[in-house]
């Protein structure tokens, strides 16, 4: 590698901050131009060093790393952003993909996998780690196994909306029968196994209005 990427840490747990500080100053190519507790101190700081690429936790004290994302590269956005975290709940994952993280690690990752993605990320990529990548393409595929028929859709809606299973069939004009069957596949769609679950999950997704 004949450039340094210079990244900057951003990492309340002082061990860890100082293991990643220790690992990327003696790998061959890397340097550490900063390591800090929270946000607010990174964001003080980028001004002047302008790292290539950030390692940043979730939970900080202060600003999340969500919000700290977000800001950084709304301001900076040349500095590419990995979350290096413990958390594999897909919301979060959206959630710091969405705000511009450009890649995603678990905390377990080995120092190859850590240093091979900051190089990746730096040319261009979007790295992330296994686990984290099966949880995203499973959720993809959930998705795509979910999606409801027009007539479901309309069954589900009233459903949010109150309606007992005898007003929704007179409203769209079937039998509560059928109206039994429909709910039936909503639920094995939503990967569900009540009304007030199929019901919490469609306002949450927002599956319907």
């Amino acid at each position: 590698m004949n450039k340094e990427i210079t990244v900057s840490i951003v990492e309340d747990d002082r061990l860890i901050r100082e293991a990643l500080t220790e690992m990327l100053n003696e790998a061959d190519g890397f340097k550490c131009i900063g390591a800090y507790n929270d946000c607010e101190s990174a964001l003080k700081d980028i001004k002047l060093n302008r790292p290539s690429v950030m390692l940043m936790d979730i939970e900080l004290p202060g600003m999340s790393g969500i919000e700290g994302v977000k800001k950084i590269r709304e301001l900076y956005p040349k500095t590419d952003i990995i979350m290096l975290t413990v958390h594999e709940d897909l919301s979060l994952v959206f959630q710091a993909l969405t705000a511009g993280a450009c890649g995603y690690l678990d905390k377990s990752a080995s120092e190859e996998k850590i240093l091979d993605s900051i190089k990746e990320i730096y040319e261009g990529g979007a790295p992330m780690s296994y686990k984290i990548a099966k949880l995203v393409v499973s959720s993809f595929q959930k998705k795509t196994e979910s999606e409801l028929t027009p007539r479901e859709y309309d069954v589900l809606n009233l459903l949010c909306n109150g309606n007992s299973y005898k007003e929704i069939a007179y409203k769209l004009f079937i039998s509560v029968g059928t109206v039994r069957h429909h709910i039936k596949n909503i639920y094995y769609k939503l990967h569900v196994h009540s009304k007030s679950e199929a019901v919490a999950k469609a306002l949450k997704e927002r599956i319907v209005n």
